[in-house]
């Protein structure tokens, strides 16, 4: 599957080097060429970077790993998102890390569709820490990734795409859920920065 991330940052890095692992073909694309392309060749595995509209246009599915207040911009540059699986993992955060800056009644998520309204946006990835998108990382134990999203063939995809990578996908319902699973994300940054837990830690949801 072609798949273009837009960021260059430890989440775009953590992702596209698992997901090319993996054997999926990744572009990396930046408004900075050079650490579009620095970062391909250190992923490797053909792994190619370059423009964010460039990407976008060639791929199948567009991974979003950036700050919910860079998203905007990402959207414009990339240019035609009509029919593509677009994957938000964002949580909109303040500046210093410590609450979130909308919810309860919207989502970073449903403002990325409202931004992309004819890409299917899914929500993921936005609870699990950089550090452990390397499947070596999870010392054997499987991590949920939640899955939420309005279109059903999508979200089968980005949970297939994170089951190739070594997580347990957890269907999450429709996207207006991003309202609660992005609260979920900002208290697994408390836990892993401000509780002192480090950011070796996930949130999972048990089946007693």
């Amino acid at each position: 599957m072609k798949i273009a991330i837009i960021g260059t940052g430890n989440m775009g890095a953590g992702l596209a080097s698992a997901l090319a692992a993996a054997g999926h073909e990744i572009s990396v694309g930046a408004r900075d060429l050079t650490k579009a392309a620095a970062l391909a060749e250190k992923i490797g595995h053909g792994t190619v970077g370059g423009g964010i509209a460039a990407v976008a246009k060639l791929a199948d599915v567009v991974i979003l790993a950036l700050p919910f207040g860079a998203a905007a911009e990402a959207i414009k540059l990339a240019g035609d998102l009509a029919g593509k699986l677009l994957i938000d993992i964002s949580n909109p955060i303040s500046a210093d890390y410590k609450e979130l800056t909308i919810g309860h009644t919207t989502s970073a998520a449903e403002e990325i569709q409202k931004l992309a309204p004819q890409a299917r946006v899914v929500k993921a990835f936005n609870t699990i820490f950089a550090q452990l998108m390397a499947p070596e990382s999870r010392s054997g134990k499987t991590l949920q990734v939640f899955v939420a999203g309005d279109d059903a063939t999508a979200k089968a995809t980005v949970s297939g795409l994170a089951q190739s990578i070594g997580f347990e996908a957890v269907e999450a319902g429709p996207l207006s859920n991003s309202r609660f699973i992005e609260p979920i994300g900002e208290m697994n940054i408390h836990f892993g920065y401000f509780l002192g837990k480090g950011p070796s830690v996930a949130p999972a949801w048990v089946q007693i």
